[in-house]
Protein backbone atom coordinates (compact mmCIF):
# COMPACT_ATOMS: atom_id res chain seq x y z
CA UNK A 1 0.00 0.00 0.00
CA UNK A 2 1.51 3.28 -1.09
CA UNK A 3 2.54 5.88 1.42
CA UNK A 4 0.11 8.77 1.77
CA UNK A 5 1.47 12.33 1.89
CA UNK A 6 -0.40 15.61 1.79
CA UNK A 7 0.11 17.78 -1.31
CA UNK A 8 2.40 20.80 -0.91
CA UNK A 9 3.54 23.73 -2.99
CA UNK A 10 6.57 22.82 -5.07
CA UNK A 11 9.91 24.38 -4.27
CA UNK A 12 10.06 25.70 -7.84
CA UNK A 13 6.98 27.84 -7.27
CA UNK A 14 8.50 29.37 -4.16
CA UNK A 15 11.81 29.91 -5.96
CA UNK A 16 10.08 31.70 -8.85
CA UNK A 17 8.11 33.94 -6.49
CA UNK A 18 11.24 34.84 -4.52
CA UNK A 19 13.15 35.56 -7.74
CA UNK A 20 10.45 37.97 -8.91
CA UNK A 21 10.43 39.77 -5.59
CA UNK A 22 14.21 40.08 -5.77
CA UNK A 23 13.95 41.42 -9.34
CA UNK A 24 11.42 44.01 -8.26
CA UNK A 25 13.70 45.10 -5.42
CA UNK A 26 16.66 45.45 -7.83
CA UNK A 27 14.58 47.53 -10.25
CA UNK A 28 13.55 49.85 -7.45
CA UNK A 29 17.19 50.32 -6.42
CA UNK A 30 18.75 50.72 -9.89
CA UNK A 31 16.16 52.68 -11.81
CA UNK A 32 14.22 55.78 -10.89
CA UNK A 33 10.89 55.06 -9.32
CA UNK A 34 9.09 56.79 -12.18
CA UNK A 35 10.58 54.52 -14.85
CA UNK A 36 9.97 51.42 -12.73
CA UNK A 37 6.39 52.47 -12.21
CA UNK A 38 6.04 53.13 -15.96
CA UNK A 39 7.06 49.70 -17.32
CA UNK A 40 8.84 47.55 -14.73
CA UNK A 41 6.15 47.17 -12.10
CA UNK A 42 3.35 46.21 -14.54
CA UNK A 43 5.59 43.60 -16.16
CA UNK A 44 6.63 42.15 -12.83
CA UNK A 45 3.03 42.08 -11.62
CA UNK A 46 1.95 40.33 -14.81
CA UNK A 47 4.64 37.70 -14.43
CA UNK A 48 3.81 37.27 -10.75
CA UNK A 49 0.15 36.78 -11.63
CA UNK A 50 1.19 34.07 -14.07
CA UNK A 51 3.32 32.37 -11.45
CA UNK A 52 0.49 32.50 -8.91
CA UNK A 53 -1.93 31.01 -11.48
CA UNK A 54 0.55 28.27 -12.32
CA UNK A 55 1.16 27.51 -8.62
CA UNK A 56 -2.57 27.35 -7.85
CA UNK A 57 -3.20 25.10 -10.85
CA UNK A 58 -0.36 22.81 -9.82
CA UNK A 59 -1.64 22.70 -6.25
CA UNK A 60 -5.17 21.82 -7.39
CA UNK A 61 -3.87 19.02 -9.58
CA UNK A 62 -1.74 17.68 -6.75
CA UNK A 63 -4.73 17.92 -4.40
CA UNK A 64 -6.91 15.99 -6.86
CA UNK A 65 -4.28 13.27 -7.22
CA UNK A 66 -3.92 13.09 -3.44
CA UNK A 67 -7.68 12.70 -2.96
CA UNK A 68 -7.73 9.94 -5.58
CA UNK A 69 -4.91 8.11 -3.77
CA UNK A 70 -6.69 8.61 -0.46
CA UNK A 71 -9.92 7.16 -1.84
CA UNK A 72 -8.06 4.19 -3.33
CA UNK A 73 -6.26 3.62 -0.01
CA UNK A 74 -9.58 3.68 1.86
CA UNK A 75 -11.03 1.08 -0.51
CA UNK A 76 -7.97 -1.15 -0.11
CA UNK A 77 -8.11 -0.81 3.67
CA UNK A 78 -11.82 -1.69 3.72
CA UNK A 79 -11.19 -4.72 1.50
CA UNK A 80 -8.34 -5.88 3.76
CA UNK A 81 -10.53 -5.55 6.86
CA UNK A 82 -13.30 -7.49 5.14
CA UNK A 83 -10.92 -10.27 4.13
CA UNK A 84 -9.71 -10.53 7.73
CA UNK A 85 -13.28 -10.72 9.03
CA UNK A 86 -14.21 -13.39 6.51
CA UNK A 87 -11.09 -15.36 7.43
CA UNK A 88 -12.30 -15.40 11.04
CA UNK A 89 -15.73 -16.65 9.96
CA UNK A 90 -14.21 -19.39 7.81
CA UNK A 91 -11.95 -20.44 10.68
CA UNK A 92 -14.87 -20.60 13.10
CA UNK A 93 -17.09 -22.63 10.77
CA UNK A 94 -14.42 -25.03 9.56
CA UNK A 95 -12.65 -25.64 12.88
CA UNK A 96 -15.91 -26.25 14.72
CA UNK A 97 -17.25 -28.77 12.21
CA UNK A 98 -13.96 -30.59 11.71
CA UNK A 99 -13.25 -30.64 15.44
CA UNK A 100 -16.66 -32.13 16.24
CA UNK A 101 -16.28 -34.83 13.59
CA UNK A 102 -12.74 -35.70 14.71
CA UNK A 103 -13.69 -36.05 18.36
CA UNK A 104 -16.83 -38.03 17.55
CA UNK A 105 -14.82 -40.44 15.42
CA UNK A 106 -12.14 -40.89 18.09
CA UNK A 107 -14.67 -41.63 20.83
CA UNK A 108 -16.38 -44.24 18.65
CA UNK A 109 -13.25 -46.37 18.31
CA UNK A 110 -13.74 -48.07 21.67
CA UNK A 111 -17.56 -48.16 21.52
CA UNK A 112 -19.84 -51.04 20.55
CA UNK A 113 -21.29 -51.50 17.09
CA UNK A 114 -24.51 -49.62 17.83
CA UNK A 115 -22.64 -46.62 19.22
CA UNK A 116 -20.38 -46.60 16.19
CA UNK A 117 -23.40 -46.42 13.90
CA UNK A 118 -24.75 -43.50 15.93
CA UNK A 119 -21.35 -41.83 15.69
CA UNK A 120 -21.37 -42.21 11.90
CA UNK A 121 -24.83 -40.64 11.78
CA UNK A 122 -23.63 -37.74 13.93
CA UNK A 123 -20.54 -37.23 11.77
CA UNK A 124 -22.70 -37.23 8.65
CA UNK A 125 -25.09 -34.64 10.12
CA UNK A 126 -22.26 -32.38 11.26
CA UNK A 127 -20.53 -32.71 7.90
CA UNK A 128 -23.71 -31.81 6.02
CA UNK A 129 -24.39 -28.81 8.24
CA UNK A 130 -20.81 -27.54 7.94
CA UNK A 131 -21.00 -27.92 4.17
CA UNK A 132 -24.30 -26.00 4.08
CA UNK A 133 -22.82 -23.19 6.19
CA UNK A 134 -19.74 -22.90 3.97
CA UNK A 135 -21.96 -22.99 0.90
CA UNK A 136 -24.08 -20.18 2.35
CA UNK A 137 -20.96 -18.12 2.91
CA UNK A 138 -19.82 -18.69 -0.67
CA UNK A 139 -23.27 -17.62 -1.87
CA UNK A 140 -22.91 -14.37 0.06
CA UNK A 141 -19.41 -13.85 -1.32
CA UNK A 142 -20.65 -14.28 -4.88
CA UNK A 143 -23.53 -11.86 -4.37
CA UNK A 144 -23.12 -8.71 -6.42
CA UNK A 145 -25.46 -6.41 -4.53
CA UNK A 146 -22.74 -4.14 -3.12
CA UNK A 147 -23.84 -4.89 0.43
CA UNK A 148 -21.79 -5.96 3.40
CA UNK A 149 -20.47 -9.50 3.13
CA UNK A 150 -21.83 -11.42 6.08
CA UNK A 151 -22.65 -15.11 6.46
CA UNK A 152 -26.20 -15.72 7.75
CA UNK A 153 -25.82 -16.42 11.47
CA UNK A 154 -27.71 -14.98 14.40
CA UNK A 155 -28.85 -15.78 17.92
CA UNK A 156 -31.49 -18.08 16.44
CA UNK A 157 -28.61 -20.38 15.41
CA UNK A 158 -27.30 -20.81 18.97
CA UNK A 159 -29.43 -23.91 19.51
CA UNK A 160 -28.02 -25.53 16.37
CA UNK A 161 -24.46 -24.69 17.47
CA UNK A 162 -25.10 -26.34 20.84
CA UNK A 163 -26.70 -29.36 19.16
CA UNK A 164 -23.67 -29.77 16.91
CA UNK A 165 -21.30 -29.70 19.88
CA UNK A 166 -23.55 -32.11 21.75
CA UNK A 167 -23.19 -34.62 18.93
CA UNK A 168 -19.46 -34.66 19.71
CA UNK A 169 -20.23 -35.89 23.23
CA UNK A 170 -20.49 -32.70 25.26
CA UNK A 171 -23.19 -32.64 27.92
CA UNK A 172 -24.31 -29.04 27.57
CA UNK A 173 -26.52 -27.12 29.96
CA UNK A 174 -27.42 -24.09 27.85
CA UNK A 175 -29.36 -20.97 28.82
CA UNK A 176 -29.88 -18.40 26.07
CA UNK A 177 -32.06 -15.32 26.44
CA UNK A 178 -33.12 -15.30 22.78
CA UNK A 179 -35.98 -12.85 23.39
CA UNK A 180 -33.59 -10.32 24.88
CA UNK A 181 -31.00 -10.86 22.15
CA UNK A 182 -33.12 -11.00 19.00
CA UNK A 183 -33.05 -7.24 18.43
CA UNK A 184 -29.26 -6.94 18.59
CA UNK A 185 -27.45 -5.62 15.52
CA UNK A 186 -26.55 -8.38 13.00
CA UNK A 187 -22.81 -7.82 13.52
CA UNK A 188 -23.21 -8.34 17.26
CA UNK A 189 -25.34 -11.47 16.82
CA UNK A 190 -22.67 -12.84 14.52
CA UNK A 191 -19.99 -12.26 17.16
CA UNK A 192 -22.12 -13.88 19.89
CA UNK A 193 -22.47 -17.01 17.74
CA UNK A 194 -18.74 -17.03 16.98
CA UNK A 195 -17.80 -16.78 20.67
CA UNK A 196 -20.13 -19.61 21.72
CA UNK A 197 -19.02 -21.79 18.79
CA UNK A 198 -15.31 -21.31 19.50
CA UNK A 199 -15.74 -21.90 23.25
CA UNK A 200 -17.58 -25.17 22.64
CA UNK A 201 -15.04 -26.22 20.01
CA UNK A 202 -12.25 -25.66 22.53
CA UNK A 203 -14.11 -27.77 25.07
CA UNK A 204 -14.50 -30.57 22.52
CA UNK A 205 -10.81 -30.52 21.60
CA UNK A 206 -9.34 -30.16 25.07
CA UNK A 207 -11.85 -31.91 27.35
CA UNK A 208 -13.69 -34.49 25.24
CA UNK A 209 -17.01 -35.87 26.54
CA UNK A 210 -17.33 -33.47 29.45
CA UNK A 211 -20.05 -31.34 31.00
CA UNK A 212 -20.39 -27.73 29.86
CA UNK A 213 -22.52 -24.83 31.02
CA UNK A 214 -23.14 -22.09 28.47
CA UNK A 215 -25.16 -18.93 28.96
CA UNK A 216 -25.84 -15.82 26.92
CA UNK A 217 -27.90 -13.07 28.49
CA UNK A 218 -28.51 -9.37 28.26
CA UNK A 219 -27.76 -7.27 31.31
CA UNK A 220 -28.94 -3.72 30.71
CA UNK A 221 -26.60 -2.39 28.02
CA UNK A 222 -24.26 -5.41 27.97
CA UNK A 223 -24.36 -8.88 26.45
CA UNK A 224 -22.71 -11.41 28.78
CA UNK A 225 -21.45 -14.75 27.45
CA UNK A 226 -20.09 -17.44 29.79
CA UNK A 227 -18.99 -20.94 28.74
CA UNK A 228 -17.44 -23.21 31.35
CA UNK A 229 -16.48 -26.89 31.18
CA UNK A 230 -15.84 -29.39 33.98
CA UNK A 231 -12.39 -30.36 32.78
CA UNK A 232 -11.09 -33.24 30.64
CA UNK A 233 -13.02 -36.49 30.66
CA UNK A 234 -11.22 -39.50 32.21
CA UNK A 235 -8.52 -40.79 29.89
CA UNK A 236 -8.96 -37.90 27.46
CA UNK A 237 -5.90 -36.59 25.64
CA UNK A 238 -6.31 -32.97 24.55
CA UNK A 239 -6.00 -32.23 20.83
CA UNK A 240 -3.55 -29.37 20.27
CA UNK A 241 -4.91 -26.41 18.36
CA UNK A 242 -3.30 -23.63 16.37
CA UNK A 243 -3.89 -21.00 19.05
CA UNK A 244 -5.58 -18.69 16.55
CA UNK A 245 -9.09 -19.35 17.85
CA UNK A 246 -8.85 -17.40 21.09
CA UNK A 247 -6.69 -14.78 19.41
CA UNK A 248 -9.39 -14.28 16.79
CA UNK A 249 -12.03 -13.99 19.51
CA UNK A 250 -10.00 -11.34 21.34
CA UNK A 251 -9.70 -9.35 18.12
CA UNK A 252 -13.41 -9.74 17.44
CA UNK A 253 -14.36 -8.65 20.97
CA UNK A 254 -11.99 -5.68 20.74
CA UNK A 255 -13.80 -4.49 17.61
CA UNK A 256 -16.94 -4.15 19.74
CA UNK A 257 -15.04 -2.45 22.61
CA UNK A 258 -15.84 -5.46 24.77
CA UNK A 259 -13.83 -7.64 27.13
CA UNK A 260 -12.87 -11.32 27.16
CA UNK A 261 -11.34 -13.40 29.94
CA UNK A 262 -10.39 -17.04 29.39
CA UNK A 263 -8.42 -19.46 31.55
CA UNK A 264 -8.44 -22.44 33.92
CA UNK A 265 -11.15 -22.46 36.58
CA UNK A 266 -11.72 -25.13 39.26
CA UNK A 267 -10.31 -27.99 37.24
CA UNK A 268 -11.94 -26.90 34.01
CA UNK A 269 -11.80 -23.96 31.62
CA UNK A 270 -13.92 -20.82 31.66
CA UNK A 271 -14.47 -18.23 28.95
CA UNK A 272 -16.38 -15.05 29.74
CA UNK A 273 -17.03 -12.20 27.31
CA UNK A 274 -18.95 -8.96 27.62
CA UNK A 275 -20.06 -6.94 24.61
CA UNK A 276 -21.84 -3.58 24.52
CA UNK A 277 -25.41 -4.14 23.34
CA UNK A 278 -25.02 -1.11 21.08
CA UNK A 279 -27.47 -0.31 18.33
CA UNK A 280 -30.38 -2.54 17.52
CA UNK A 281 -31.22 -4.08 14.18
Amino acid sequence: MEEMSRPRWTSRAWAAACALLALLAVLLLVFPIGRVAQWGAPAVMLVMAGVVWWALRTTRRRRARYEQRLERWARERAAADERLRLARELHDLASHGIGVMTVRASTAKLADEQERLRALDDIERVGRRSTEQLRSMLTVLRADDGGTLRPPCGVADLAAIVDSAGQAGLEIDAAFDEDGLSDLAPELQLSVCAIVREALSNAVRHAGRTAVRASVERREDRVVIVVRDAGPAPGWRPRPGTGTGLLGLRERVALHDGSLVAGPCEGGFRLAAELPAGGRS
